[in-house]
């Protein structure tokens, strides 16, 4: 009796790679977007524009005309957050069906999706602690959390399903990580400094009770300090003949952060105007994304089965042979 074998069956709805990637970093667009609309919302004295959750009113799950313009703002930031819920949820399904399955993807798409409702459920707790200063830096944390996720999530379908390896020898990606926690705490401090600042959203929101000055100086000298460590590890990048990816991350994470500084200082001694504290807002997002492809640019995937004619040297590099990573980047 001849034995049968088995057929693996084709996805009934294939999805291309090219699809795959791009709805992962439509992802990552929009949380941007979400992040800078819901700026939108503190700037203009919008945050109680619907002024409880997940109702606009206690009538109506939308806004009304007596409401007026704060209320549509404030509405439209809320209808947003169903974009976003369906670009990730395409995004889980296009993983689900993508062959060969990505390795690392599922979790990541999930997480995305699980993300967004968590942050559409803190939006709620925002508006029913009349905007208390905690709860908005913990939204704002928590969004910059989800942009990490997308991000992992958009290089790992780009990415080969090999080993991870190193491009760089152990001190430079020490000064990689330190690099990436400076950036998270000025990440941090900064939402310390909104919270002690005008812009709270609503004429009667409290503030945090930090001294704006004191705060804001904190801050600074962590700008100085994350400045000088991307200086020191594009140079030493650069003295060990690194590969010119992560030379190139490096020194786009430079010009983003010199950007946001200067918009930083100009809106620190202008007083706070609203369009430039707004670009902050963005160019937090951009600092962030770009300490991001830094760490992702210090190490590489290979293909499991790699074409024993592609030379397995990046380009550019001219580092000894790389060693295998073993912390998750």
């Amino acid at each position: 009796m001849r034995r049968i074998r088995s057929v693996k069956r084709p996805a009934r709805f294939p999805v291309s790679s090219t699809l795959l990637r791009r709805l992962a970093f439509a992802n990552i667009v929009a949380n941007v977007v979400i992040v800078v609309t819901g700026g939108a919302v503190r700037l203009t004295a919008s945050g109680l524009g619907c002024p409880t959750w997940p109702r606009c009113t206690d009538d109506s799950y939308t806004t009304t005309a007596e409401m007026g313009m704060h209320g549509v703002i404030e509405f439209g930031n809320r209808l947003l957050t169903f974009v976003l819920v369906l670009i990730a949820g395409a995004t889980l399904l296009a993983v689900l069906a993508h062959r060969p399955r990505r390795r690392g993807a599922l979790p990541l798409a999930l997480a995305v999706v699980l993300g967004i409702v968590a942050q559409a459920v803190i939006g709620g707790i925002t508006v029913r602690t009349q905007l208390h200063p905690s709860i908005v830096g913990i939204h704002f944390v928590v969004s910059m959390l989800l942009l990490l996720v997308s991000y992992a999530l958009w290089r790992q379908v780009r990415e080969p399903d090999g080993p991870k390896v190193a491009l760089v020898p152990p001190p430079l990606r020490a000064l990689t990580w330190i690099t990436v926690v400076v950036s998270a705490a000025v990440i941090v401090v900064g939402v310390l400094v909104t919270g002690s600042g005008p812009h709270a959203g609503d004429a009667d929101a409290v503030r945090n009770g930090l001294d704006p000055q004191t705060i804001s100086q904190v801050h600074a000298d962590l700008v100085f300090l994350l400045i000088g460590l991307t200086v020191g590890l594009w140079l030493a990048l650069r003295a060990l003949g690194a590969p010119v990816g992560a030379v190139r991350a490096v020194r786009t994470l430079l010009l983003v952060e010199l950007a946001q500084g200067v918009i930083g200082f100009v809106q620190y001694f202008t007083n706070l105007p609203v369009l430039l504290v707004g670009a902050h807002m963005l160019g937090s997002c951009l600092v962030w994304l770009a300490t991001l492809s830094v760490l992702w640019s210090i190490r590489e995937r290979r293909p499991a089965h790699p074409d024993p004619t592609t030379p397995t040297t990046p380009p550019g590099s001219v580092t000894p042979a790389p060693e295998p990573v073993t912390a998750h980047a």
